[in-house]
């Protein structure tokens, strides 16, 4: 047997190793930068913005043709519900364009109100320039007006009521 007061002394423990950490930096920051590429650059792809009249005027050389949205305030609008037709002048206050849609028609489309319009400028032979569009945005107020009378309530519930009756009573019948 060996004698324990003989032993050699146990060998100190081994150094490990350090790792430099230049290389996971590096990747770390390349991968947040790949990140940062694919989200913003899908972000940009994704935006759409809308030209006012007066701007397609300007730019009207390099837009001619493309689908493009155009925004402005109604005027000399004619809807006909049973072809659904809609044709009427988009203005920016300066600039004016006639807009032809063909699909319904929000409530809130009226004389004087914002929209935004998307499609395409067709030129034909004696009418000029129209816009063709295929999409209609109409802007809504941003107010909610609370009823404050029981008079209001009142008529919102007869509004209501009337808006159920008109619709055949078919609730859950598409469910």
């Amino acid at each position: 047997m060996t004698d324990p007061l003989n032993s050699p002394a146990p060998l100190p423990r081994a150094r490990r190793r350090r790792r430099n950490p230049l290389p996971s930096i590096l990747g770390g920051g390349a991968l947040l930068t790949l990140a940062g590429v694919l989200a913003f650059g899908s972000l940009g792809q994704s935006l759409e913005y809308f030209k006012t009249p007066s701007e397609y005027q300007q730019a009207e050389a390099q837009l001619q043709g493309r689908l493009l949205r155009l925004g402005g305030l109604v005027q000399n609008a004619k809807y006909d519900p049973q072809t659904l037709n809609l044709s009427f002048d988009l203005t920016d206050g300066s600039v004016t364009y006639p807009v032809q849609y063909t699909g319904a028609v929000s409530d809130m489309f009226k004389e004087g109100q914002g929209v935004i319009v998307r499609g395409r400028f067709d030129k034909e032979a004696g009418n000029g320039t129209i816009f063709q569009a295929t999409e209609l945005i109409v802007k809504h107020s941003e107010e909610y007006k609370v009823p404050e009378t029981q008079a209001d309530i009142d008529q919102l519930k007869v509004l209501l009521e009337s808006g159920e009756s008109s619709t055949g009573g078919s609730e859950g019948a598409g469910q």
